[in-house]
């Protein structure tokens, strides 16, 4: 199979589909890789490391997609930065179809199979294949490290000849991925931790970490769906969940939101009225600010002050880590491209297998997803 690899546009993006180790993986199955030029430039990857490892490096885009069958991209649903789509190539990335389908119908009518990696189904045999998992990691940790450096106090308790500097308070709403490594980020920076997950089994995980699990003594059995991710909640029992929270956010330090719901806008865990009852000096990062945020007042990429606590929403947390997050990103993609591939190497896009049906977004010149199909209606 003949597989590209392109460089990003998205502004802020750092990161690369594939590595020069993931491209030595390829060839060594048998693929021809080719990658665009400077791709992966942002990860200390030249383009003589990706010759070294046994793929070709084209001098343009269009070069790169040339001969490719399969696309390889972190985040591409813009048909014009893929010249000569076509019904010949497949393109696996980073689409968003739920949240936004729309430029799903342009890219179906292109004819192009497009498989989205935030639709890999959460299977054990899919785990090794999971980049929305793999990317969240690597977004928990940032947020952490992005609060200790904006706090104006230290996370971790001193005991000094100047005194005993007491630990910062970290309070984490969501143990998802993203939560669960930001609960053993804040941990490990000796910052004293509690975390809140609305569905009931997280309790457990939060506690195997050393954080304290915050029980509001609500009714959340159902609140998680079949994938393992948390259902939206009514404006009542969301009303419940904000006033209970309120006193543990007051008394934080600092806040890290990580609570998303595929497809769908972030819910709001943190009120205005609850940001008021922090102290000046306290700090928000709210992981899931691409979509709204968890924070009435977050505004994406911006640092917005109220009353003395700031509010950070930045949307590239993976590509502070850049190098770290396309290894990882890099592993999953050859995972599923071996997945995708039949004993003659050949890219076989196959609707009745349980994972590739649920990564399928367009095919046939269709729009063939029935969530997509469903959001687009």
């Amino acid at each position: 199979m003949r597989i590209a690899a392109i460089s990003e546009t998205r502004e802020g993006e750092r990161r690369v589909a594939l590595t020069p180790e993931a491209a030595k993986k390829l060839v060594d199955d048998g693929h021809t890789v080719t990658i665009e030029t400077g791709a992966g430039t942002a990860i200390g990857a030249d383009d003589d490391q990706y010759r070294d490892a046994g793929a070709l490096v084209a001098d343009n885009r269009s070069g790169a997609l040339g001969a490719a069958e399969l696309i390889a991209s972190i985040n591409h649903e813009r048909l014009d930065d893929l010249p000569g789509l076509s019904d010949r190539h497949t393109v696996v990335a980073l689409l968003d179809p739920l949240w936004k389908p729309e430029p799903m119908q342009e890219l179906a009518a292109s004819g192009a199979t497009a498989l989205s990696l935030e639709l890999v189904p959460r299977i054990t045999r899919a785990q090794s294949m999971d980049v929305l998992s793999s990317m969240a990691t690597v977004a928990g940790y940032q947020a952490v490290l992005t609060a200790a450096q904006r706090l104006p106090r230290m996370f971790p308790m001193l005991m000094t000849a100047a005194g005993t500097v007491p630990a910062a308070r970290v309070v984490i709403l969501g143990a998802g991925v993203a939560g669960l490594q930001a609960i053993a980020t804040a941990k490990r920076l000796g910052a004293i931790v509690e975390a809140y997950d609305v569905r009931p089994a997280a309790a457990e995980q939060i506690e195997s970490l050393g954080a304290k699990a915050i029980d509001l003594q609500l009714d959340t059995d159902d609140s998680e769906d079949a994938g393992g991710y948390a259902k939206a909640q009514g404006d009542d029992e969301q009303a419940r969940q904000q006033a209970a929270l309120t006193p543990f956010i007051a008394a934080a330090d600092v806040v890290i939101t990580t609570a998303a719901i595929p497809g769908a806008r972030s819910p709001l865990l943190v009120t205005e009225a609850m940001v008021e009852a922090m102290r000046p000096g306290s700090l928000i990062v709210d992981v899931a600010a691409e979509r709204g945020g968890n924070c009435e007042l977050t505004v994406a990429d911006q640092v917005v002050d109220h009353g003395g606590v700031t509010i950070l929403g930045p949307t590239q947390l993976e590509s502070s880590s850049a190098r770290s997050a396309s290894q990882m990103f890099a592993n999953n993609l050859v995972t599923l491209i071996r997945h995708l591939t039949d004993e003659e190497l050949e890219l076989g896009v196959d609707p009745d297998d349980e994972i590739t049906s649920a990564m399928l977004v367009t095919h046939g010149g269709a729009v063939v997803h029935p969530r997509v199909k469903s959001a687009l209606s």
